[in-house]
């Protein structure tokens, strides 16, 4: 069972295409958070940009609408800034940087630990990777090694955001997404959750519920991958 306390949004992507940054989930962004106070995480940097241009961003899509924004890496106590917190939200770009840097920094543990204590949790993308048992199923290039593959486990499964179905139409022969997911099972157990573009899952009081206009597609070891429309996940659909 999903610790009862957990307040998660784990969303596929910050953007979808003809929106600015945040704003197509901005209403579900403000309903969920219930503060005025948000800490962001960046260290995930996006085509490398630096870790105030990642934030900036942050204050410049949520800041107009009473969120105050602050960045983790602007605090010289990191962990006394995260037992702080009010909210939480780990943005995307390439996990397992993002991964690394918070192990090196130790804050695996002390971001479970206030999550644990039903401090709401955002993740997109990258960060929506760490909300799983592990980041197997990340689409990102391996750029550096972190010292585990185990994420915050905050849910009993992995998550593949931005999943993205074969094209019909493309000459591309390489693996598709759901090659990449079935070669993953043949080592791993656990169940995937392929979200597409535009849709997030919400997790409170132990309920998940998918939300967008999009269905996912749930993949288990040595099954025909399933479509699952928005709604509340039964506990069959990821076990």
């Amino acid at each position: 069972m999903i610790n009862p306390n957990y307040r998660l949004l784990v969303i596929s992507t910050s953007t979808i295409h003809g929106s600015g940054y945040l704003e197509y989930i901005r209403e579900e962004i403000l309903d969920f958070l219930q503060t005025n106070e948000l800490l962001f995480v960046p260290f995930a940097r996006p085509s490398g940009i630096t870790h105030d241009e990642y934030t900036q961003s942050v204050k410049n899509a949520l800041n107009p609408f009473g969120i105050n924004v602050t960045g983790l890496h602007s605090y010289e106590n990191k962990k006394e800034a995260i037992l702080n917190a009010k909210a939480i939200f780990i943005g995307g770009g390439n996990t397992f940087l993002l991964l690394k840097t918070l192990y090196e920094l130790g804050l695996i543990d002390t971001i479970k630990e206030v999550v644990a204590n039903e401090i709401p949790y955002m993740g997109s993308s990258a960060g929506s990777n760490l909300t799983g048992l592990t980041i197997g199923t990340t689409n990102d290039m391996p750029i550096v090694y972190p010292p585990s593959f185990d994420a915050l486990q905050f849910l009993p499964f992995n998550l593949n955001p931005h999943y993205l179905d074969p094209d019909p139409n493309s000459t591309h022969k390489g693996e598709t997404r759901e090659t990449r997911i079935n070669e993953f099972h043949k080592f791993n157990t656990q169940t995937v959750i392929g979200l597409r573009e535009g849709s997030w899952l919400r997790v409170e009081n132990s309920v998940i519920e998918l939300k967008g206009n999009l269905t996912a597609r749930i993949f288990k070891p040595n099954q025909i991958p399933v479509e699952i429309v928005a709604g509340i996940l039964n506990e069959e659909i990821y076990k």
